[in-house]
């Protein structure tokens, strides 16, 4: 193996959690994740013929749609085995409309390979991709790709991943060449492997002393290709991480290449370091050093398959003859066929029927999943994504990345059979709960929340190569929320007509902005019973779904202060019913205020266009420092309403001939000024229309 790290650690007889990594491949749209996971399979042996994404024939894009547009929809998982390791690989989708699906990958991974394009550099995905890793202390290592593009900039690139992402950045190679002159990857640190480098008994990163040699020819660097300023990168981001290194760093000028050797792995697995490296995936070049430095520097997973069950539910597919796949991250214990499951989540009970690893179209049956490892359980029919399985506590959690912003009604033909697009936009939701699918049967609707216009388009392909039906969308509309006002105080009685008896009180107050929903009750229980007062504080977040404005309420505190029930005449479904029409009646005393979704951005312009666009940003209400020259280019960061900004990235190329680059991310919601007005239609009856509200709770409006 020529790669620059020899994967020497385990043995084939270790135990599975040591010889296993569980790695997603992360990147923003285009920086080449399905092509340097073809070349990671292909160069272990897994497929005999590299697939392309441009012809449609990549081993992880198998969804009919994937093929057709060449991009990422689902993440897929697959296995690989590199010398003793064993891998599993996900590759995720880079678009930002598809960031649930990077979301889900990311709960259950052990480490990632961020991939960052050479040319354009670190994007908006990116950086959403690295926050969340540094939010779940996950190690990650950054393959800078497509060297070989016109443009390349390694130096830039690392410059940027420092300043941008704050990452300790240490390149364990130096690029020999770029753009067209391109030639490989020189290693400014080797494992051990028998050859090059300084001989040493211990295993470990070799500082080649005088030479730096070509990984994949062992040719010497030729004139003109730049290898010390990676070194002293290198040897300074390696003493910045570790004090007892930047002594030795201080002292020497040097650090030896055994006790960096030995630092290394522990350094990157604890996040004080982000090794490097650099390739161009299209031509093969530098995939095998990449998967070494999988194997050796990232963790392998925790857990005993003899503990108690503990797992996840990430992601679902239906197959047609087996029905619901359910694919489980197990933390701890063993689930074998014919196992019975039981889902915390939901509190039921259900039977594996079969483990398998599915790969794509293909798959072979394992018949057991241990701790640590990945696979597809048939059986649960029932499962939903974000299932717990067995023990909570021994699940991690992380923050919410995906936010859909724009919600959009499902269209079809007269003609069409109108319970056969519920089902089928069921089906999907329940693959992605983000949909939020809403069905008002009264009115024959079907309206869904999504990321953006590619997830709307690949929706329609998606219903008609997998369904067979032809399905339109509307215009989608921003998705906006309100919150309090001030404080007040919601009151209910219901005791009309009998039988019926539900007297609730609630304080509601603003809450801080991305707070959500905050309850409690300081209810005496002697008043008002446990078990009523459970039953108010399930059906809070339902009736805060629809506020004055018919947009979800939230950033709001809601205290049960009192309640009463009546011995003879109360009912629990009368809390059901008195609930909402206390909180409606509340919010109508508080008022509300409109919160709109913001994006945060990065433009970058040639200077000429500066004035131009940030006319066009002041406009569009937005809000951004002062610009930063790079070059003969302009970089401006800042935030700006999506509503009003919705058909910018489509208008930034006739604004700036082409040369414009606009990047956005999900950065909360704000309060809109006074002059903006957003309404929606309400579903179903008005809480405070009482009357007619508790006739439609009964049953009996005509």
């Amino acid at each position: 193996m020529n790669g620059m790290i020899a994967n020497t650690s385990h043995g084939a007889g270790a135990p599975l959690q040591k010889r296993l990594r569980n790695v997603g491949v992360f990147a923003h749209v285009d920086a080449g994740k399905t092509t340097t996971t073809e070349q990671m399979l292909y160069a272990s042996g897994r497929i005999r013929t590299l697939g392309s994404v441009d012809a449609g024939t990549a081993q992880t894009d198998f969804l009919d749609v994937e093929r057709e547009r060449g991009i990422s929809v689902r993440a897929a998982v697959t296995r690989l085995e590199w010398g003793d390791t064993l891998i599993n690989l996900v590759d995720t989708p880079g678009h930002v409309d598809f960031l649930a699906e990077v979301e889900r990958s990311l709960s259950v991974m052990d480490g990632a390979i961020l991939i960052v394009s050479a040319v354009e550099g670190v994007q908006a995905q990116t950086e959403v991709i690295w926050d969340a890793l540094c939010e779940r202390g996950l190690p990650a290592l950054i393959y800078v790709n497509k060297m070989d593009r016109i443009g390349a900039d390694p130096e830039g690139t690392l410059r940027q991943i420092h300043r941008v992402l704050g990452a300790n950045a240490a390149p364990l190679q130096a690029p020999c060449g770029a753009e067209g002159g391109f030639a490989g990857v020189a290693p400014l640190a080797k494992f051990l492997d028998g050859g090059g480098g300084i001989a040493s008994e211990e295993e470990g990163l070799v500082l080649p002393s005088d030479k730096c040699l070509r990984a994949d020819e062992g040719r010497e660097v030729e004139e003109g290709w730049e290898v010390e300023p990676y070194r002293t990168l290198l040897l300074e981001a390696a003493a910045e991480a570790d004090e007892e290194l930047l002594v030795r760093y201080l002292e020497e000028g040097e650090i030896g290449a055994n006790e960096l050797a030995s630092r290394l792995p522990e350094l990157t697995r604890r996040r004080r370091i982000v090794p490097v490296l650099f390739g161009a995936s299209a031509r093969g070049i530098g995939v095998r050093e990449l998967l070494d430095g999988l194997a050796r520097l990232l963790p392998c997973p925790s857990g005993d398959p003899t503990s108690p069950l503990a797992g996840v539910v990430f992601k679902l597919e239906k197959d047609p003859a087996m029905g619901r796949i359910a694919y489980v991250r197990l933390y701890e214990g063993t689930i074998r066929n014919r196992d019975s499951v039981h889902n915390q989540t939901q509190e039921l009970a259900e039977k594996a029927t079969q483990i398998r690893r599915v790969e794509g179209r293909r798959s072979e049956d394992l018949g057991i999943l241990e701790a640590g490892d990945i696979a597809a359980v048939y059986g649960l029919s029932r499962a939903r994504i974000g299932d717990v399985l067995g023990a909570e506590a021994e699940v991690p959690g992380g923050k919410t990345l995906a936010v859909p912003l724009l919600t959009v009604q499902v269209e079809w033909p007269p003609a069409a059979d109108y319970m056969a697009v519920v089902a089928a936009f069921q089906e999907l939701a329940d693959e992605d709960p983000l949909l939020d699918l809403q069905w008002i049967k009264e009115d024959r609707e079907l309206h869904l929340k999504v990321m953006g216009p590619i997830q709307i388009e690949v929706l329609t392909e998606l219903v008609k190569s997998r369904f067979g039906l032809d399905v339109r969308f509307g215009a989608p509309s921003v998705i906006y929320k309100e919150t309090p006002a001030r404080t007040g105080e919601g009151f209910i009685a219901y005791t009309m007509p009998k039988p019926c008896w539900a007297i609730l009180r609630f304080l509601i107050e603003p809450g801080e902005r991305g707070s959500g929903i905050v309850y409690r009750s300081l209810a005496r229980p002697e008043r008002l019973l446990e078990s009523y007062q459970n039953e108010v504080a399930r059906r809070v977040p339902e009736a805060l779904q629809q506020g004055l404005f018919g947009w979800e309420v939230t950033d709001v505190k809601v205290t049960l202060l009192e309640g009463e029930h009546h011995v003879w005449h109360t009912h629990p479904l009368d809390f059901v019913v008195a609930t909402p029409m206390g909180i409606m009646n509340g919010l109508a005393e508080t008022g509300v205020r409109l919160l709109e979704p913001m994006l945060r951005f990065r433009l970058s312009v040639p200077e000429e266009f500066g004035g131009k666009l940030m006319n066009e940003l002041v406009v569009m209400r937005g809000e951004f420092s002062a610009p930063e020259l790079h070059g003969e280019r302009m970089e401006i960061t800042g935030t700006v309403p999506l509503a009003t900004s919705l058909d910018f990235p489509a208008r930034i190329g006739s604004l700036t001939k082409g040369r414009g680059i606009w990047s956005s991310s999900y950065a909360g919601y704000r309060e809109c000024p006074p002059d903006v007005h957003a309404e929606r239609a309400r579903r179903g009856v008005n809480p405070l229309d009482q009357a007619k509200y508790i006739l439609a709770a009964r049953s009996a409006l005509s």
